[in-house]
């Protein structure tokens, strides 16, 4: 049996343990080591008098893994991410972004959906994990939205499918993890994602406009506000925008030359300024020592994930799984275009059975380096690519484009972590209530994916000032 052959048996399995409950990263990790033990004693013709050394090989060949990959200082910006999210929450800052969002653009139709919309938005731009954010805005939002009549599956769909911008807008956990695997400037993906994020928070602010135009009955406006009181709401705000404007400076440095830190010292700096505020407005221990567990929490699973999975890459690389993939992508006679959407179709699939994090660690390996392939290369210019850009720009805009997927499976059935985390933050809700809420977002994630393929511009323009693509 040839190392291809092991590859897809052990993917299979992995796949097959996946869709029985396995958690992914103890699943992976599994595949993983079978598929080494596989591969080394293959080599010795399956001598039962080498198991012993191909067991040996390959445990050691795992366990080298984790601590190799995983101390690597660009992942260290994963916990400063999730850290500054959980400080901003118990500094009160979520509740006055809200408040302002509130009364800026809740006499639209569905008033109070637009302002989560736009305040997730806001507190996205501070914290780096979707589950997070979904967890705050169940708590904040979706009472004030019961209260004034909205239409409970609604309200519950808003939040869980604006919980999603997090993924997108910087700082970002899952933009960090895709940069790592495909070896790309962490800086350039974290830049790139403002505009996408943007983008996707207008057209979930137009879709919840829409429904509620529509059936009005879903989230009647909010109205009363004076414009002292509007005016008023933006101080309780503006730390965010401050701590935003910090990480930005320090990381691009705008103002021409050398950065003045890296994307992890960057980090860092804005946890600590978001920490002083939060001192400032009357944090205490109680508090901090909660933001430091949610955090430690967060970050430990996503860690766990990372090296599980890790295990079955480096599995991957001894079986040359990816390079025949991509070979065989490269191959196939039909438009580069047509083959990179049904690779997103794909994930969608695949999005209803796995986590987020899980399946862009399982699949980018493969995956990645066929859509480089498909643009024509590494070294292939704009001018000759498939998609009008190079190497490096490619994997860019596929990386926001693959983590809007990522977003998508979020709230997609039965897996969709935000639906189940909205669901557990409110106890008045079920599950289904929250999945049959969010389903319209479906559409908006769509409509969005199609204008990030169709408009790569979107995405390249903010790095493309930075790295010239």
């Amino acid at each position: 049996m040839t190392s291809i052959e092991i590859g897809l048996w052990v993917t299979a399995g992995l796949l097959v343990m996946v869709l029985i409950g396995t958690r992914v990263a103890f699943a992976a990790a599994i595949a993983g080591l079978v598929g080494l033990l596989w591969i080394f004693w293959s080599k010795k013709g399956y001598d039962p008098e080498q198991f012993g050394w191909a067991l040996g090989v390959a445990v050691k060949t795992a366990g080298q893994v984790p601590h190799s990959k995983v101390s690597s200082h660009a992942l260290s910006l994963i916990p400063t991410f999730i850290l500054i999210g959980y400080l901003a929450y118990y500094a009160g800052l979520t509740k006055a972004l809200f408040t302002a969002a509130k009364r800026w653009v809740g006499w639209l139709p569905g008033g109070l959906g637009v302002s989560t919309v736009f305040a997730t938005a806001g507190f996205a731009a501070v914290s780096g994990a979707s589950v997070a954010t979904s967890a705050v805005f169940a708590r904040i939002a979706i009472p004030e939205m019961l209260a004034e009549g909205y239409d409970k599956r609604f309200a519950a769909g808003v939040v869980a499918a604006a919980g999603t911008l997090a993924s997108l807008i910087p700082p970002s956990a899952i933009l960090v993890i895709y940069a790592i695997i495909v070896e790309q400037d962490v800086g350039a993906l974290l830049l790139a994602g403002f505009i996408p994020g943007a983008f996707s928070a207008l057209i979930y602010g137009g879709m919840v406009v829409g429904m509620a135009m529509v059936w009005k009955k879903l989230g009647p406006p909010v109205t009363g506000f004076t414009w002292g009181q509007r005016f008023a709401s933006l101080p309780g705000a503006l730390p965010i925008l401050f701590v935003v404007l910090i990480i930005i400076f320090f990381i691009y440095n705008p103002f021409g030359g050398d950065a003045w830190g890296t994307p992890t010292e960057g980090g860092a700096l804005g946890a600590f300024v978001v920490f002083l505020i939060a001192l400032f407005r009357g944090m205490r221990w109680p508090e901090l020592k909660n933001a430091l567990l949610e955090t430690a929490k967060l970050s430990v699973m996503i860690f766990t994930i990372i090296w599980g999975v890790l295990i079955y890459v480096r599995f991957l690389g001894f079986a040359d799984l990816p390079g025949a993939f991509s070979d065989w992508i490269s191959t196939l006679d039909q438009s580069p275009m047509i083959t990179l959407l049904m690779i997103l179709c794909a994930y969608a699939v695949l999005g209803m059975f796995m986590d987020a994090i899980g399946m862009l660690l399982l699949t980018l390996p493969i995956v990645y380096p066929a859509v480089i392939a498909l643009n024509g290369g590494e070294a292939v210019t704009a001018a000759d690519s498939a998609f009008g850009m190079n190497a490096t720009g490619c994997a860019i805009w596929f990386g926001i484009i693959v983590v809007k997927m990522a977003e998508l499976c979020l709230i997609t059935p039965p897996i969709g972590l935000n639906c189940f985390v909205v669901a557990g933050v409110r106890p008045e809700l079920s599950v289904q209530d929250v999945f049959r809420g969010a389903a319209p977002f479906f559409v908006a994630d769509a409509l969005t994916i199609a204008g990030l393929v169709a408009f790569p511009a979107i995405v390249l323009y903010l790095p493309g000032l930075l790295l010239g693509l």
